[in-house]
């Protein structure tokens, strides 16, 4: 069957073939619930010999719940999360880790979605005031909500800065996989050995079904978080399905090449698409986003077509992803139409 391409989002995307036959393997017979399968625990072995020794991982069905009940295993009430405010913790999270946690986001404008230790000295001043909530983790997106990517030495030294000030460095990495990518590292250069405490590991925007994990660094984070994921209805009973899933994806780099593709695609739509006239690329396109200001008629044409995001209705900035399945034809095609609709849209506006 037919269909338009789509740069919604990454979760739009299909199951990887690889994925999808990793899922049929392991319907066979039965196993062991809640994670005390074979599956299970192989999946979690991968996951120190790729992020290290010291990682402890918790299968999740959720992105939202990775962050939240991860947040929540570094957290009490009076505490406070530090964060950009385009974070997806801030703005996508329908106020979940608020709810839930029962924590304060102090959140703060950034370049780029990016936060420096600069950005979070001021928030420090009332440390040890119980009058006011206290800092007590800096939660970070790799990459960011923008498509932007932390280098190795900025995450570096926002731990540096957590840590010498009591706080702990949580790292949103739903799309950890696509920064790796676009950095050629390692995901243990971005996250353990950068000095993050707790990771929150995306696998659905890079080819899964379904499935996240919440992986510690430190043992004291990860003590209580069988039963903080108990409690917060994320342990699945019939866990090796996930597990299969990330053994498929960290086994052979599919991660990777799952990310790199999608990446390519958005540096080719964004070469595609930036020299049009009455079309501006408003961020550096770094992974697999690309962020353009045009007319809102050619907006409201385009969506007709294809499915995408407005990112920002006032500035009428909208939001192009691609994922692991875009083809370069697909993105052929729709550069072609945001061509069209876009010269169109100047047409009309001199007429």
């Amino acid at each position: 069957m037919a269909h338009a391409p789509c740069f919604a989002s990454d979760n739009y995307a299909g199951v990887h073939p690889t994925v999808m036959a990793a899922l049929a393997a392991a319907n066979v017979g039965p196993a062991p619930a809640y994670g005390a399968d074979a599956l299970t625990r192989a999946a979690c072995a991968r996951f120190k010999e790729v992020l290290g020794e010291n990682a402890e991982p918790f299968f999740v069905f959720l992105g939202t719940a990775a962050n939240v009940l991860a947040l929540q295993a570094m957290t009490r009430p009076h505490h406070a999360v530090l964060a950009a405010s385009s974070a997806h913790i801030n703005v996508d999270e329908c106020g979940a880790p608020e709810r839930i946690l029962g924590c304060k986001l102090m959140c703060v404008d950034t370049a780029g979605g990016k936060l420096t230790p600069g950005d979070l000295r001021p928030f420090l001043s009332h440390l040890g005031n119980e009058h006011h909530n206290q800092p007590r983790v800096v939660s970070i997106a790799q990459a960011t909500e923008l498509g932007t990517v932390y280098g190795i030495d900025e995450i570096q030294a926002l731990a540096d800065f957590a840590h010498e000030n009591g706080l702990l460095l949580h790292m949103d990495g739903a799309r950890l996989g696509n920064a790796a990518a676009a950095l050629g590292c390692d995901l243990r250069d971005l996250t353990s050995s950068a000095g993050v405490d707790a990771l929150s590991f995306g696998g659905t925007k890079n080819g899964l079904m379904f499935g996240e994990a919440v992986v510690f660094f430190r043992p004291d984070l990860a003590r209580d978080f069988p039963f903080i994921r108990k409690q917060g209805m994320q342990l699945c009973s019939k866990m090796r399905f996930i597990a299969a899933q990330f053994l498929a994806l960290l086994d052979g780099g599919l991660w990777r090449a799952n990310a790199a593709q999608a990446n390519a695609m958005a540096r080719l739509l964004a070469d595609k698409v930036a020299g049009i006239p009455g079309l501006r690329l408003t961020q550096p396109v770094e992974t697999n986003a690309v962020f353009a200001s045009l007319a809102p008629r050619a907006i409201a044409r385009l969506q007709e077509r294809f499915a995408f995001y407005v990112w920002d209705h006032e500035r009428h900035v909208v939001r192009w992803m691609t994922s692991f399945a875009t083809t370069e034809a697909e993105v052929e095609a729709f550069a072609a139409a945001v061509r069209q609709e876009v010269a169109a849209a100047e047409a009309g506006a001199e007429a």
